[in-house]
């Protein structure tokens, strides 16, 4: 039998609740560490202006993996109530597009790339499912593999192999690692179609459509598709259902509990000390934190070998998307768009020379002049978020790079204009439902949410950090160079999202280590 151990998790956020309840279950004595004042992270609803709550970060997702929801025994209270979102990406003229998990209309499309699209969709998707196996499992090393390592790539092997056609199979390797602005150009002719489609490929990245790669970080969005599931706005009880299956099985979570340091003997984890000086003894430490604040801050540099101190000094962090909330009068009113719409996600992306030109001032230290606007409306199905007959509207603008030439400071208002104006060009008269509003820059983000550099995932999620690179070679199995200290958030893999893989995985890889006597 397992030796019972101390288990430490820093952060409530939903992928630490949901490794805390693995491990729990299995009869470790678990306790969650959360600094701020409600679990949660990024996804935890916020007050912004008196009245008026929204979501944190995150104002869509998709549900957790079925997997998770079967395990830890959840059932519907981690399942969102909210209606299915669908995208409607806008044009000045009112001529929208509207797109489904299959099907697209409006936007002047052509029943040719009607049926493009639902083609391109299926094989996408088909693509997505063949990594399962992959993102399901530690990633697997490629040298000095184990027993497990060889099965998740024969798995692989044989969901890539068999599990797509032939031609398929060569289409994916073909594409796999290239832009998705070629791959667009080949398949479709409406601009507008090609614009939502590789927004979806760059939203919280550093990244525009001819960026390499953004072929592999679109797949990984549609994986959130898989098993059926499909976009609803952000899960309003998946926190409180995480948080119940965690203390049902017996985990104690701690919330004003700010972790300082992760206390070290002989290279081994002893415990944690809280910005109250208190100390916490434990066999194991698990950080849902970033990379960099685990190992640079929490850890420290006196402890750690160089090169790997440099390789985690050097991975790229920096958040590249700002999040506003709007406090309304009343709903906007778009042009040729009824309240309906409104209910699902709206997107200004007109085309792809769009995103480029508005990621092209983000290389140098400058955000857009026209951003690319994400844009919900989370009051329109739970009114309770607004006094009666006004609205919260939540836009995640990108781009808007952490490291701003001119600081944050200096162009708060600058930006946020900008994001108006854009709206405005869709919505005449939408500055004047302006009630209140709220800024979260990168910078804000890493302050509030203690995630190093306001990144989304903890990190940018192209081929060099993803994977078996993921964070970095030498860390990427959960496990780190810190015998007894373990990563289970979005720095380790897949990566950010909210299907709470990066949680189960890494309580898996625990458990199988514990089991070993490995730690």
């Amino acid at each position: 039998m397992t030796k019972k151990r101390n288990i430490v998790i820093i952060g409530a956020g939903h992928n630490g609740l949901i490794c805390a309840a693995y491990l729990a279950k299995a009869g470790h004595e678990v306790t969650v560490l959360e600094a701020r004042d409600q679990i949660g992270g990024g996804i935890a609803p916020r007050e912004f202006s008196k009245g008026f709550t929204a979501p944190g970060l995150a104002h869509l997702a998709y549900p957790l993996h079925p997997k998770i929801i079967s395990d830890l025994e959840i059932g519907n209270n981690a399942r969102s109530k909210s209606r299915t979102i669908n995208t409607i990406s806008l044009s000045k003229s009112g001529d929208h597009l509207h797109l489904g998990q299959s099907s697209a209309s409006g936007g002047s499309l052509s029943s040719e790339d009607q049926e493009a699209y639902s083609a391109f969709k299926k094989e996408f998707l088909a693509y997505a499912k063949a990594l399962s196996p992959l993102m399901m499992n530690k990633p697997p090393r490629l040298k000095n593999m184990d027993t497990k390592d060889k099965i998740t790539l024969a798995k692989l092997g044989w969901k890539v192999r068999f599990g797509l056609k032939t031609d398929s199979m060569r289409e994916f390797l073909r594409v796999g690692g290239i832009n998705i602005y070629d791959v667009l150009n080949e398949v479709f002719d409406s601009e507008a179609l090609k614009g939502a489609i590789a927004a979806d490929a760059v939203i919280g990245h550093h990244m525009a459509p001819r960026t390499p790669t953004t072929v592999l970080t679109y797949i990984l969005r549609l994986f959130g598709e898989t098993e059926n599931r499909q976009l609803t706005s952000a899960v309003p009880n998946i926190c409180e259902a995480l948080a119940t299956a965690a203390t049902s099985a017996g985990v104690n979570i701690r919330t004003q509990s700010k972790v300082e340091d992760i206390l070290l003997s002989d290279d081994q984890v002893t415990g944690v000390r809280l910005s109250n000086v208190e100390e916490i003894s434990a066999d194991i430490v698990v950080s849902n934190s970033d990379a960099k604040s685990t190992f640079l801050d929490l850890v420290g540099v006196q402890d750690l070998d160089a090169m790997f101190v440099h390789r985690i000094s050097k991975s790229r962090t920096n958040g590249d998307v700002a999040k506003l909330h709007f406090a309304l009068k009343s709903l906007p009113n778009f042009t040729s768009l009824d309240a309906e719409s409104l209910r699902h996600r709206l997107l200004i992306a007109p085309n792809m020379r769009y995103i480029e030109q508005a990621f092209n001032p983000s290389k140098y230290g400058e955000f857009s002049e026209r951003p690319v606007l994400e844009i919900t409306f989370p009051t329109i199905d739970n009114p309770a978020l607004s006094p009666d007959g006004q609205h919260t509207m939540s836009v995640n603008a990108s781009f808007a790079p952490y490291a701003l030439k001119a600081g944050w400071d200096k162009k708060r208002k600058t930006f946020t204009q900008k994001v108006i104006d854009t709206v405005a060009g869709y919505a005449p008269g939408f500055e004047s439902l302006i009630l209140d509003h709220e800024l979260l820059t990168p910078v804000d983000i890493e302050s509030e949410y203690n995630i190093k550099g306001g990144h989304w995932h903890h990190g940018e999620i192209a081929i060099d950090q993803s994977f078996m690179m993921r964070p970095i070679h030498g860390t990427a199995q959960y496990n780190t160079p810190i015998s007894g200290l373990f990563l289970c958030g979005a720095a380790a893999h897949p990566g950010g999202s909210i299907n709470g893989l990066p949680g189960r995985n890494a309580a898996q890889r625990i458990l199988a280590m514990t089991k070993s006597g490995d730690v």
